[in-house]
């Protein structure tokens, strides 16, 4: 049954950037698993000539190092936000009783002054104008219901250092509910289709051809949605994987790689030929994330912005260390152009555009129905990261027609807490992307 939601995550025009990565980009694997790694995925990406080992190096040697210095720092590491939501699906939820889901969140005195509302250094003027923009544009509110959240007296600061997110216990039916209800109910496959793999339907016995067959019938952006998702449950495997509790006794606690636990995710025997696929989806995030990242540097450079924390030393740091990260990653060769799609029937491309926008917004809250509070925390906070990023994507005139002069607030804004879960979410793919180096070196040292 699909279910809709009264907040906004994503405008109709989100998914046009979706729709242009399944027509442009295609990865393929080279070799076969018995000649290399089978997490290795290899390849090019149609029509800008890049390949997925270039991102590898871009990201691990570039990004990376620079990305974790930047996200370590007071003004992003500190998030704020509502976990005591109820799910709005399913009446039957229960908290998860294990001891690593549990989020401990700031003490008042542990939140820097100048990041709390009554402290934040952003004039009303400044706040109005924002307003004012979202309301006439419509452009990717990335959620108003996560800026409702954010003044609900059940909020509260989160320091995400503190509660990172890796394997915590959550598996199981429960766990395959939530992904089974976006799977099956918001990416626009019928009940007759079975997803391959699927732990809540029985196998169909034809290793997916029948899925994959309806999924390539769809129009492209259809598909598109598809492949976001799944690139978002690959990179949240990925960290799973790599953030597993190895052995636990009185003094300590040991965490790091499972690389079984990797290997039952995306071995391409063990998955029947799926951990690949959604290794290639993966990239498909990070892609996004990063045009966004190299297409909001002027509104980072315009002088009216800080990162106010209330430390000027630290604040200015910060601020150079963001602006370095963002030219760096503007500096990638091979971004995608995403204007391409949605340029048929008028009619037809708004009413699918609408379509997306509602599923979107039913992935969303889904988040709430998570019982382990930090698969919550984390799922939050990607989900409004990845909507910041659409919403920058698709706001090129206003980013580009910001006024120079200090004396007048730009018509774009971004509030802290769209700042703060666009970059972390970005950190959450760059890791990922990493780790996938780190697993194939382990596997590399198994097999010898």
């Amino acid at each position: 049954m699909k279910t809709f939601i009264q907040s906004e995550v994503v405008t109709m025009l989100t998914f046009v950037v979706l729709a242009l990565f399944v027509t442009s980009v295609h990865v393929t694997t080279a070799g076969s698993a018995a000649h290399r790694c089978f997490c290795q995925v290899a390849g090019t990406l149609d029509d800008c000539a890049c390949d997925v080992e270039t991102i590898d190096r871009f990201n691990n040697k570039d990004i990376f190092p620079k990305l974790q210095k930047l996200l370590s720092s007071d003004y992003f590491r500190f998030y704020k936000v509502n976990l005591n939501n109820p799910c709005p699906f399913w009446s039957e939820q229960s908290q998860c009783g294990l001891k690593y889901c549990a989020v401990k969140p700031c003490a008042q005195d542990e939140v820097p002054e100048g990041l709390k509302s009554s402290s934040y250094k952003y004039s009303e003027k400044a706040r109005e104008d924002a307003d004012d923009c979202e309301k006439a544009e419509k452009l990717g509110a990335v959620n108003s219901s996560l800026r409702y959240n954010e003044e609900s007296p059940d909020s509260q600061y989160v320091d995400l250092l503190l509660n990172p997110e890796r394997f915590t216990g959550y598996k199981g039916p429960e766990a395959w509910r939530i992904w089974n209800s976006i799977y099956e109910e918001n990416c626009f496959k019928p009940y007759s289709v079975k997803r391959p793999l699927n732990p809540l339907t029985s196998n169909t016995g034809d290793n997916g051809q029948g899925f994959y067959h309806w999924l390539e019938g769809l129009c492209v952006e259809k598909r598109a949605f598809f492949r976001l998702i799944s690139g978002l449950h690959a990179s949240i495997n990925t960290h799973l994987s790599a953030g597993y509790l190895l052995d636990e006794n009185w003094f300590e606690m040991k965490w790091g790689h499972n690389v079984s636990e990797f290997q039952l995710r995306f071995d391409e025997e063990l998955t029947k030929g799926e951990g690949p696929k959604r290794l290639r989806n993966l990239y498909f995030l990070y892609l996004i994330e990063l045009r966004a990242l190299a297409k909001i540097v002027p509104y980072f450079e315009h002088s009216s912005f800080q990162l106010y924390t209330g430390q000027p030393e630290q604040d200015e740091e910060n601020r150079k260390l963001l602006l370095e990260l963002l030219h760096v990653a503007k500096s990638f060769p091979l971004h995608f152009d995403e204007t391409a799609l949605f340029a048929g029937n008028q009619k037809e491309a708004l009413k699918l555009k609408e379509d997306f926008k509602l599923t979107f917004k039913n992935i969303s809250r889904i988040m709430d129905c998570v019982e382990c509070f930090k698969c919550r925390l984390w799922g939050k906070l990607q989900t409004q990261g990845l909507g910041t990023a659409l919403k920058i994507l698709f706001s090129e005139r206003q980013i580009e027609a910001m006024p120079n002069t200090s004396n007048r607030n730009p018509s774009f804004q971004l509030r802290r807490q769209e700042i703060v879960s666009l970059l972390n979410a970005f950190g959450r793919i760059s890791t990922s992307v990493r780790e996938l180096k780190n697993f194939r070196s382990l596997l590399s040292k198994l097999k010898q």
